[in-house]
C-alpha cells in the first residue's frame, strides 16, 4: 500500500500562504496516497471551495445556483436545481466543480433539498465525469463497468458513496439520472486529497490474459480511463488506483471479481526485444529522486519481478536525453510474495519518463508504479488563480507561463520582504520559546545530581522492520464536523537524532533505579512485598524475541524456569491441510497468516469447541518463523510455543496447534471473523442522528461495555498468572460472533499499525501513546503498566477508534508528557472524556493514569467495576 497524504486540505493556504512559502512547500513534497486514508473533505461543505470554482449547466433561479449546491448547507434554497424538469436518459443538466489542481478523489457525497420542509427534491441517481484538463471528459465507471450510482431517497439524509476506483482530477461534474420526469436538487461534496505524484498519464502495451491450470486468469487494466487498443493512450488506470495486488494474483476475494485483477501483465512471446516499455507524463518539470513498482514473484507461475529497467527522461518538448538510468534488481527465487521495488532516479529533472522493463521469467505483472518527486522551483507558476469558468482551459494551453520582465523587480522586491517578515516571525517564536523555558527552568528546583533518564528499552524488546516517514496530525480541535475526517486518523509519527530527557532527581532514586532492567539474573525484587503479598508483577523478565518483533507476554523468569522442563503440550499440524488466505503481517524474524485448517476440530481439547460445523474450515492466524531465524529466535519460538500453550481463557486467544517437525516453525492460533477491535469500531458508530446520516452499522453502548469488560477478564487472567502483555491496545483485540474479545498480539507486525509504534533509533518501536510514564523513562513493565494501557484501550473503545490517543501530541511531546506524570506538578496531559462516556467509567480511566502505580486498580477490580456499570 502507499504512504499516507501527507497534505490532506491545502485549499486554504493558497489564498492564506505567502507565495514564496507555497512554492516551498510545493518543492519538499514527497508523497504517495493511500486511499484508505485519504477521505477528507475537500471543501464544498467546509466552504473552502470558492463560489467561482463551482458551476452547472443551469440553474431554476439566482436563489438555487451552483454555487449552494454545498452538503449540509441551507444557504439560498437550500441547493443546486438545474433550470428545467430532468428527463430520463438525459445527461445535459450537471454540476461541476474546479479544485484548482489535481486530487485524489475516493468518495463522494450527495444530498437533496429540504429547505426546511420548504421542498422535497433529491436525485435518485447520479453519473459523475471528470477531467484533468478541462477539456477532455471521462464517464466514471466501478471496478465491474457500472457508471450510475445511487443517490438518496429523501431530501434530508447525507448518502455516502466509496468511489472505485478512485478518480484522479481536477474537474468533477455530477450528472443526475432519473427513469422518470421529475425535478432534482442537489448538494454534493468531494472527499480525497491533493495528487502530489503529478502523474496525469502514463502509455503501455495493452495488457494481456493467460490460462494458468485452467484457471482463466484476466491482466487487463479494466479501469484505465485513456484510450485502449493495441496499446493503452492518454489516461490512468490500476496502476495508479492506490490498491496494491495479493501475494497471490489467482485469487480474487479482495472485489468479488476475476483472478489477476489487481494486476497488468504481460508475456513476454509478446516483446521480441524483451522488454515493455511505459511511458509517463507529468504535470510540470520535476526533480525525480524514486520511482516505485509494486511487482508480483510468483516464480512457480513463471512470474518474476522485472530483471532489469532502463528510464529515459524528457523536459518539455525537447528530445530524450542520451544518458538513461538503469537498475537491476536483486533476483528473488524463494519467497514469492510481492513486493515494491524501489530504483533511484538520481534527481534528474523531466516532466516525462520512459522506463523499458525487460522480462527476467515468461511474466512480468506490476499492480502499482509511484514516483517521489520535488516540483521544479523555476516551473511552478506564480499568478493568482484563474477565475474564469473552468470550462475555458483549452488543451494545448502550457499551466506555467513567463513573469512579464517589467514586473520581474516589483516581484523580486514583494518575495524579499516575505523572506524578511517570514525571519522576523520566526526568530521572534523560538526567543518566546527559549524565554519561556528559561523561565521554568528558573522556577525549578534544580539539584547537582540531575538524573538523566532515557528511553531504556532494550532493542532487542521491541523491533520492527518497517520504515516510515514523518507526517503531520490534525488535532482533534481541527475536526468539528460529522464529515471532517470519514476516516480515523492516519498514523505518524517522528524519527529524533537523540531520545534523552532529564528530569529533576527522583524522591527516591535507589529504588526506582534499581528496577530499571527488564531482565535480570537475580531474583526476582518487589518494592511493594514490605506491604505483604505482591500486588504486580514486578521486573526480572524473560524476554522472547517473537516472530512479531517482540514478546505476546512479558514472562517472570520464575515462571519461565517451571516452564522449560514441560512438554509442549499441543499437537502436530499436518500442513498440507493449511490454505493461506492472505499476509497479515510481518516482523524481523517471521511472518503471520491468516489461513482456513481443514480438520482443526480433531486436533482440540475437549474443553474447546468451534461454533461451526465439524467439515468446515476454520480460520486461524499461523504465526512462521522464517527458515534462515538465528538459533536464538529459534529456542524463544519454542518456548513462546510453551508459553501459549498453557493459557486457557475465553478471553485470550488459544493456540491450537503447531508444525514444527520441519522448517519452517509455525505456531497456529485462533483467529476471530470480525478481525481486530480497532478496525471493527472505526467501521461502526455509536448509535445515534450520526449513525443514520451516514448510514452505517451501530454498537450500542452496553456492547461496547460488555467488549470492554472481556478485556479486563483476560488481562485478569493473565495477571494471575504474573504475565505482562506489553502491548494492549484495540489493535491487539480480536472480535468474533455476538461482540466476543480475545487478546492477541499481531499489532505490531502489521503495516497498517506501524504508525502506533515510536522508532527508537532505527531499530527498537515503542507504542509510546500506550505505555504508562515509568514503562517510557524506566523501561519497568508490570501488571500496573498494563493497567495504564487498559485505560488508554477503554478509551479508544468509546471512542470507537475514531483517532490515535493523544492525536493533537506529536510523539516527541508524549515523551514530554511522561515527564509531566513523573515531575507530578499538575500540568500533565489526560485524555479528554469521550463523548458517550458516563462519569464514573472516565474516573475508572483517571485511575488507571495515576503516577503511583500502587494506586492504580487492579484487573481484578477493573473486572467487577465494569461488571458493576453493565448492571
Amino acid at each position: 500500500m502507499k504512504t499516507w497524504c501527507l497534505f490532506g486540505m491545502k485549499r486554504p493556504w493558497k489564498t492564506q500562504l505567502p507565495p514564496l512559502f507555497l512554492l516551498y512547500l510545493l518543492g519538499a513534497v514527497r508523497t504517495q496516497v493511500n486511499p484508505g486514508v485519504c477521505r477528507y473533505p475537500l471543501g464544498m461543505s467546509g466552504g473552502l471551495i470558492q463560489d467561482e470554482d463551482i458551476s452547472a449547466s443551469s440553474q431554476w433561479s439566482e436563489s438555487t445556483a451552483a454555487r449552494y449546491g454545498r452538503l449540509d448547507f441551507e444557504d439560498g434554497d437550500g441547493a443546486w436545481c438545474p433550470e428545467i424538469t430532468v428527463e430520463p436518459d438525459s445527461l445535459k443538466e450537471f454540476l461541476q466543480i474546479d479544485l484548482r489542481s489535481l486530487h485524489f478523489i475516493t468518495l463522494v457525497g450527495t444530498q437533496g433539498r429540504h429547505a426546511g420542509g420548504m421542498g422535497n427534491e433529491f436525485a435518485q441517481m447520479y453519473k459523475i465525469k471528470y477531467s484533468r484538463d478541462g477539456s477532455r471528459w471521462i464517464s466514471w465507471r466501478n471496478r465491474q463497468g457500472k457508471q450510475v450510482i445511487e443517490g438518496n431517497r429523501n431530501a434530508y439524509d447525507i448518502v455516502l458513496k466509496d468511489l472505485e476506483p478512485p478518480i484522479i482530477a481536477r474537474f468533477v461534474r455530477f450528472m443526475p439520472v432519473i427513469d422518470h420526469s421529475m425535478n432534482v436538487c442537489m448538494r454534493v461534496e468531494l472527499y480525497g486529497c491533493e495528487w502530489l505524484d503529478g502523474l496525469v498519464s502514463y502509455n503501455a502495451p495493452a495488457s494481456q490474459h493467460t490460462m494458468l491450470n485452467d484457471l482463466q486468469v484476466y491482466l487487463n487494466d479494466s479501469v484505465y480511463d485513456g484510450a485502449v487498443g493495441y496499446s493503452m493512450t492518454e489516461g490512468l488506470g490500476q496502476l495508479t488506483d492506490g490498491q496494491s495486488g495479493l501475494d497471490d494474483f489467482t485469487l480474487s476475494h479482495v472485489y468479488n471479481v476475476w483472478p489477476g485483477y489487481d494486476y497488468v501483465g504481460w508475456t513476454n512471446e509478446s516483446f521480441p526485444n524483451g522488454y515493455v516499455e511505459i511511458m509517463f507524463e507529468f504535470d510540470r518539470t520535476r526533480n525525480f529522486t524514486t520511482m516505485k513498482v509494486h511487482c508480483n514473484n510468483m516464480f512457480k507461475w513463471h512470474v518474476k519481478t522485472f530483471q532489469k529497467v532502463t528510464c529515459y527522461f524528457r523536459s518539455s518538448e525537447s528530445d530524450w536525453e542520451p544518458s538513461p538510468v538503469s537498475f537491476s534488481p536483486v533476483m528473488d527465487d524463494v519467497n514469492p510474495s510481492a513486493r515494491f521495488v524501489t530504483v533511484s532516479l538520481y534527481n534528474h529533472m523531466a516532466s516525462a519518463i520512459k522506463c523499458q522493463y525487460y522480462f527476467s521469467d515468461v511474466w512480468m505483472m506490476f499492480s502499482e508504479i509511484t514516483f517521489q518527486s520535488d516540483t521544479a522551483m523555476y516551473n511552478t507558476t506564480l499568478a493568482p488563480p484563474k477565475t474564469g469558468p473552468p470550462t475555458s482551459t483549452q488543451p494545448g494551453d502550457d499551466p506555467t507561463h513567463k513573469v512579464d520582465d517589467s514586473n520581474t523587480r516589483i516581484l523580486i522586491g514583494c518575495l524579499v520582504a516575505i523572506i524578511f517578515i517570514l525571519v522576523v516571525i520566526i526568530v521572534i517564536i523560538l526567543w518566546r520559546q527559549v524565554w519561556q523555558k528559561m523561565l521554568e527552568k528558573a522556577s525549578r528546583r534544580m539539584l547537582d545530581d540531575e538524573l538523566t533518564a532515557s528511553l531504556s528499552i532494550q532493542s532487542e524488546t521491541f523491533t520492527y522492520n518497517n520504515n516510515n516517514d514523518p507526517s503531520s496530525a490534525p488535532s482533534e480541535q481541527e475536526s468539528n464536523s460529522t464529515y471532517e475526517r470519514i476516516f480515523p486518523m492516519g498514523p505518524d509519527y517522528q524519527e529524533p537524532s537523540r531520545l534523552i530527557r532529564k528530569l529533576p532527581e527522583f524522591s527516591q532514586p535507589t529504588e526506582e533505579a534499581a528496577s530499571t532492567s527488564t531482565a535480570t539474573k537475580s531474583p526476582p525484587t518487589n518494592p511493594s512485598s514490605q506491604d505483604g503479598v505482591p500486588h504486580y508483577a514486578e521486573a526480572d523478565i524473560v524476554n522472547l524475541q517473537g516472530v512479531t518483533g517482540g514478546n505476546t507476554y512479558a514472562v517472570p523468569a520464575l515462571t519461565m524456569d517451571l516452564l522449560s522442563g514441560k512438554d509442549v503440550a499441543v499437537e502436530e499440524f499436518p500442513r498440507k491441510l493449511l490454505t493461506f488466505k492472505e499476509k497479515l503481517g510481518e516482523g524481523q524474524f517471521g511472518e503471520v497468516h491468516l489461513c482456513e485448517a481443514e480438520g482443526m476440530q480433531d486436533f482440540m481439547d475437549a474443553d474447546f469447541s468451534f461454533d461451526i460445523s465439524e467439515k468446515q474450515p476454520v480460520l486461524v492466524a499461523v504465526k512462521m518463523l522464517r527458515a534462515d531465524a538465528n538459533k536464538n529466535a529459534r529456542n524463544d519460538f519454542l518456548k513462546e510455543i510453551k508459553i501459549m500453550s498453557r493459557l486457557k481463557d475465553p478471553n485470550i486467544i488459544r493456540l491450537l496447534a503447531v508444525c514444527i517437525c520441519s522448517d519452517p516453525l509455525c505456531m497456529i492460533t485462533e483467529y476471530m471473523e470480525n478481525g481486530d477491535l480497532n478496525q471493527f469500531l472505526s467501521r461502526h458508530e455509536p448509535e445515534g442522528q450520526i449513525a443514520l446520516l451516514s448510514n452505517a452499522p451501530t454498537v450500542s453502548y452496553s456492547n461496547l461495555l460488555y467488549m470492554a469488560t472481556q478485556i479486563a477478564s483476560g488481562m485478569k487472567y493473565l495477571s494471575s498468572l504474573n504475565f505482562v502483555h506489553r502491548d494492549l491496545a484495540t489493535r491487539n483485540c480480536l472480535v468474533g460472533k455476538n461482540y466476543t474479545i480475545k487478546i492477541a498480539d499481531f499489532g505490531m507486525s502489521r503495516n497498517l499499525y506501524s504508525g502506533d509504534y515510536y522508532r527508537i533509533q532505527g531499530r527498537a518501536v515503542l507504542p509510546i501513546r500506550w505505555m504508562s510514564w515509568e514503562s517510557i523513562l524506566l523501561g519497568k513493565f508490570t501488571t500496573a503498566s498494563d493497567v495504564w494501557a487498559f485505560g488508554v484501550t477503554l478509551w479508544e473503545t468509546l471512542t470507537f477508534c475514531k483517532e490515535q490517543p493523544y492525536s493533537q501530541l506529536s510523539d516527541e511531546q508524549v515523551i514530554e508528557n511522561t515527564g509531566e506524570f513523573f515531575r507530578d506538578q499538575k500540568r500533565q496531559i489526560y485524555l479528554p472524556q469521550p463523548a458517550m462516556c458516563p462519569d464514573p467509567l472516565y474516573k475508572l480511566m483517571l485511575s488507571c493514569w495515576r503516577r503511583n502505580t500502587k494506586e492504580r486498580p487492579s484487573f481484578q477490580e477493573i473486572h467487577c467495576i465494569l461488571l458493576e456499570c453493565r448492571v
